[in-house]
């Protein structure tokens, strides 16, 4: 008897921004889907929230929300984030702004300081790990 084929899929979420390189936005692996890093940018590429590390925050978290339905998925399915700040201090402006999406729900998550983005103005990128709920 064999095993039956691993189910992969890509997502490309219409109305988020393109991408600048060979990559998707996520992509699920049985149960598991994961997010490329999420920059805040809009369609044409330009840095959405200006210098304001939570405006950009918010909008990554808007665009990580609109994956996670395409997914099935939810914030509380998030099992784990992964966060690049170009300036660290910058976390304590970002956590309300997590807190507003997790809610309780609370993903493993490292953090790194960075010295630049891919896209000059970019002040965060996140990625993460969801558990899909009904893979």
């Amino acid at each position: 008897m064999t095993a039956a084929p691993a189910k992969r899929r890509e997502f490309s979420i219409p109305g988020l921004n393109p991408p600048i390189s060979h990559y998707c936005d996520a992509v699920a692996f049985e149960n598991l889907l994961f997010i490329s890093g999420i920059a805040p940018l809009d369609e044409n590429l330009n840095v959405i929230g200006g210098d304001d590390a939570a405006a950009q925050a918010e909008a990554i978290f808007s665009a990580m929300d609109k994956i996670l339905k395409a997914a099935g998925a939810s914030f509380s399915d998030v099992l784990k984030v992964t966060v690049l700040l170009t300036d660290v201090n910058d976390r304590t402006k970002i956590n309300p702004v997590r807190q507003k999406y997790f809610g309780s729900a609370r993903p493993a998550s490292t953090l790194f300081e960075v010295s630049k983005l891919a896209v000059p103005g970019m002040k965060v990128e996140i990625e993460a790990v969801v558990g899909l709920p009904n893979a």
